[in-house]
């Protein structure tokens, strides 16, 4: 039988037996002053200050948070998807009417309060050629759109009223650009345009996200006759007032990226703007000609 250890609590005296004494033979306290020492608990974890017992409390911590962040993740990431979702209908709205908003003297986001994006826009997705691919997710490519581009996947916006929004993409100094340009029915003059960053210079390359810059670009054109020339921005002022934006002070290379968006994005969807430019063309002489015929 193991032998138990008894304390005085007088003197500190140490007794090991079944009992305490009856008195303490160093100060003669009585019993009723021995507390019994237990034994401490033996194992690789009973140690608090121990490396393993730190470790392992680490370890099931990290577990634990990982496990709680995990699944917050999951509970959010519809309402975040929604979210993103809801923002990219906003910014095609916004190039859409920024236009407007500039003639009328107010916000573009005042102005697109009581739009609702899918009573105006039909989104799809067009192939090298301007033709319709089925099937595709369009804000699924949005999420990737160089990748899409490489791919011959190309995602447009097109308004009832005939105006179409193209997505582009690129990159600035320090980052992807990114933003959505409105182009007007006859696929040729510009009606507005949002632009994005990752990290460009703030007062110099950044100031292409602001609504004063991006209003520039609204009313130029991206076709000199049947020619695709885009819309360049020219370091030391715009010389040619029809395709032409003054760039951005101090934001060389930001504005190069820029116009390098504009002409790389645009260009991939040059067989649907011809289509379309063609279709109205036609639309157009046949409208003459019938009011000739009633004039007569």
């Amino acid at each position: 039988m193991a032998t138990k250890k008894f304390k005085c609590n007088v003197c500190g005296y140490i007794h090991e037996g079944d009992a305490a004494p009856a008195t303490c033979p160093v100060c003669s306290a009585p019993a009723s002053e021995f507390t019994e020492l237990k034994e401490p608990k033996k194992g690789l974890f009973s140690d608090k200050n121990s490396n393993a017992y730190i470790i392992m409390y680490s370890t099931v911590m990290v577990v634990i948070v990982a496990t709680l962040l995990a699944l917050a993740a999951l509970g959010l990431q519809k309402r975040q998807y929604e979210n993103e979702l809801n923002e990219k209908k906003k910014s095609i709205l916004l190039s859409l009417y920024a236009g407007e908003a500039q003639q009328q003297g107010v916000p573009a986001e005042e102005l697109i309060q009581s739009v609702k994006y899918d009573d105006v826009i039909d989104a799809y997705v067009v192939d090298s050629k301007g033709q319709r691919i089925e099937g595709e997710d369009v804000f699924a490519l949005l999420n990737d759109l160089p990748g899409a581009f490489a791919a011959g996947k190309f995602p447009i916006f097109e308004a009832k009223d005939g105006r179409v929004v193209i997505p582009v993409t690129g990159m600035g100094l320090w980052g992807p650009v990114w933003g959505y340009l409105a182009l007007q029915s006859d696929m040729n003059t510009i009606a507005g345009i949002i632009m994005a960053h990752k990290g460009e210079t703030p007062g110099l390359g950044a100031e292409i996200a602001t609504t004063k810059y991006q209003s520039k670009f609204i009313g130029k054109t991206i076709f000199e006759g049947d020619e695709f020339v885009s819309v360049k921005l020219r370091k030391g002022g715009a010389k040619d007032p029809a395709h032409e934006v003054d760039a951005i002070s101090g934001g060389t290379k930001t504005s190069d990226g820029v116009s390098a968006m504009l002409f790389d994005s645009l260009k991939n969807y040059l067989p649907l703007l011809e289509a379309k430019r063609q279709a109205a063309k036609s639309a157009t002489e046949v409208s003459n000609v019938e009011n000739v015929e009633n004039n007569e």
